[in-house]
């Protein structure tokens, strides 16, 4: 049978496309998907089916959320946000360009997904506002716990002694003034008047204890505060420690004055100097000159040698500080003078009380001072005879039982010959006391050891024209000494004669060529 339809013919399908016919260019289009892309989501390329690339925009926002959070003081690195930005300005343009032939999976108009994309651009601004809240607050309570740092460093500071502590005290203040002058109107910076009233009370605590002398150099130290700390967050600390200063530097040179320590002139010297108008300086001459009476009475009391240097010590260093005292100089010089003029009368009590100790080597050298400094001293006549007295005292110890007096003459002759080739110097010491000196014979010699060993020995027996003197003393024990005159290296002779009346006596003095003087 044949075919109806004729000889049998084969048709072919055409194969389908690969991939949807390429839209018409659409500029709407591809600005949506552009600006959706810009919200970090990838939700332009989520429209027109590219997941991938979709994909690679939320990782890069995932991991840009993960460096930011939480926000901290440091905020993001610059670096990163770089990166990140140049990523969505990529994706954005290369979203217009993918979207400008690709049709949207929804919505189907473009213009509402524009709309949409702009809509969206509200949440990475929306995050980006709060991101900088966080950040401002993270900073601000980054500033805070620096302020609190610095707060505990002053209070363990105040534990210590300034010394040790200076340093905390330094670094202290360093935060201060950064979040004073680099962090101003911030919470921490709007603290810091009030935390450096703090400070300055807690360096100054000495002298709220009136540790005066300790509190001395922290309030020095707090006077170079103002030099790097803004004025308007001091404000009156500026001035606190002055009048501190100088009420510490009076307090703690009157202890020194008093108790003999010699650091007072230095803070008298640093007060008249740094405060010269204040009331504490006013007080200076005063104190000085008040402890220079004090002296002087000490002088009638039972240690007159040690208040007599304590009044040579205050009249030197008095001296040293009116150099440089202001208007305290004419009553420091006054009190200089008037130290100067006691320390030379109180000799002679000292001089006396020496002799009392039987300290007779210092007792003479006393009186010979006094006689010398005090050209018109009361005591002048006897200050000499205490000094013959505690010379014969050296070498004849009970001559100085009693204190020399000033009196003289008496019934008993006593003729003092010189049997020796060298001037000698007779002192004598008893009722009556005084000395002399006679010249040295011409015809004498100096007598050897074997001439005073040999009996019948008796100088002052050749029948020579011997230098001599003739004394009247009182009855009584008198103590003679002997010496050649001028030479200090010489053993002096001695003698007690206890004078009787109806007696006549005669001393010989004479020298061995060995052994000294004898008499």
């Amino acid at each position: 049978m044949s075919d109806p339809y004729g000889p049998h013919q084969s048709f072919a399908v055409p194969p389908m496309p690969s991939t949807p016919p390429p839209a018409p260019p659409d500029g709407w289009r591809a600005a949506a998907v552009a600006v959706l892309n810009l919200s970090g989501l990838g939700l332009g390329y989520a429209l027109v089916r590219r997941w991938v690339l979709t994909a690679a925009c939320l990782a890069a926002t995932v991991v840009l959320l993960l460096v930011a959070l939480p926000a901290d003081a440091d905020g993001v690195p610059g670096a990163a946000l770089a990166l990140y930005g140049a990523f969505i300005l990529l994706a954005a343009v290369h979203g217009a360009i993918v979207g400008l032939r690709n049709r949207l999976t929804w919505p189907g108009r473009a213009p509402l997904a524009l709309l949409l994309g702009v809509l969206l651009l509200a949440a990475p601004a929306g995050g980006a506002v709060w991101y900088d809240d966080a950040h401002e607050e993270a900073v601000q309570q980054a500033l805070l716990d620096r302020l609190a740092k610095a707060d505990q460093q002053v209070t363990a500071a105040g534990r210590q002694s300034f010394s040790t502590a200076r340093s905390d005290y330094g670094e202290a203040l360093d935060v201060y003034r950064d979040l004073a002058v680099n962090h101003s109107g911030s919470r921490a910076a709007d603290q810091v008047p009030d935390r450096l009233r703090t400070y300055y009370t807690t360096v100054g605590a000495a002298y709220g204890h009136q540790q005066y002398c300790d509190a001395i150099e922290p309030l020095k130290y707090l006077r170079t505060v103002p030099r790097t700390m803004p004025r308007k967050e001091l404000g009156s600390l500026s001035e606190w420690p002055d009048d501190r200063l100088a009420t510490s530097l009076y307090e703690c040179g009157r202890a020194g004055l008093t108790t003999g320590q010699a650091d007072w002139v230095t803070r008298f010297g640093d007060l008249l100097d740094t405060f010269p108008q204040s009331p504490s300086a006013s007080k200076v001459a005063p104190a000085v000159d008040a402890q220079v009476k004090k002296a002087e009475q000490a002088v009638n009391g039972g240690e007159p040698c040690a208040a007599v240097e304590q009044l040579r010590d205050l009249n030197t260093r008095i001296t040293s500080l009116s150099g440089s005292s202001g208007n305290a100089a004419d009553g420091l010089t006054k009190s200089a003078d008037r130290a100067d003029r006691s320390g030379n009368a109180g000799e002679y009590a000292c001089g006396v009380d020496q002799y009392k100790d039987g300290d007779y080597d210092e007792a003479q050298k006393t009186m010979e001072q006094y006689v010398s400094d005090n050209k018109n001293g009361g005591n002048r006549d006897r200050a000499k005879k205490i000094a013959i007295g505690a010379e014969v005292a050296q070498t004849l110890p009970a001559a100085g039982k009693k204190l020399p007096t000033t009196a003289s003459g008496g019934s008993i002759s006593v003729t003092v010959k010189n049997d020796s080739p060298d001037d000698v110097t007779v002192l004598y010491t008893g009722p009556v006391t005084g000395s002399f000196t006679l010249k040295g014979c011409g015809s004498c010699k100096s007598y050897s050891l074997a001439d005073t060993l040999r009996i019948g020995f008796k100088p002052c027996n050749g029948g020579k024209n011997y230098p001599q003197r003739t004394l009247s003393l009182p009855v009584g024990t008198t103590y003679f000494v002997h010496k050649p005159h001028g030479d200090s290296t010489a053993t002096p002779a001695s003698d007690t004669a206890k004078l009787r009346s109806g007696y006549i006596y005669t001393e010989c003095a004479y020298t061995t060529s060995t052994l000294g003087s004898s008499y």
